[in-house]
């Protein structure tokens, strides 16, 4: 057998009913995996920046730990809770960048356009110059997350 002969196209029956024919297309049901844990609770906007203010920034290491765990039991993916309060503790300016990923991404999964992603976190850095960059994030980001958790039956 000849080099050539090793890399003919197949010559059997198998292949002259599917020589040249296009590969089925995945069912748009199959496509996205379709997340299935609980659903996420709604968090009120102007009360979690209350929250935040009075307790000197230190209610945003709970909503990081909670928002995070929550997004990780329903869909299996992300970081969860326990890594999202780590990185925010000890390098804290990559959680509004990474916040906003993973509310994206669920909107990702679900085949639908992701309103807020990891460059929404620019709002936060360097918009924190602007003094109203970081609320405009968390307005935006926390607003995704809680419009998606309507989405999915969240009250």
């Amino acid at each position: 057998m000849t080099t050539s002969e090793n890399y003919a196209p197949y010559q059997g029956e198998y292949a002259a009913q599917s020589y040249g024919q296009p590969m089925p297309g995945v069912p748009a049901y199959a496509q996205y995996a379709q997340p299935n844990g609980p659903i996420g609770q709604v968090r009120g906007t102007g009360i979690t920046i209350l929250l935040f203010v009075v307790t000197f920034g230190i209610w945003s290491l709970v909503y990081y730990y909670q928002t995070h765990e929550e997004m990780k039991r329903h869909t299996g993916e992300g970081i969860g809770g326990v890594l999202a309060l780590v990185l925010s503790f000890f390098v804290g300016i990559v959680s509004p960048y990474l916040h906003s990923h993973e509310v994206g991404a669920l909107y990702e999964r679900r085949g639908q356009h992701k309103p807020v992603g990891a460059v929404t976190g620019l709002w936060f850095f360097p918009g924190m110059f602007i003094l109203v960059g970081p609320i405009i994030w968390f307005v935006k980001t926390n607003g995704a997350l809680n419009d998606y958790w309507r989405s999915v039956g969240a009250r």
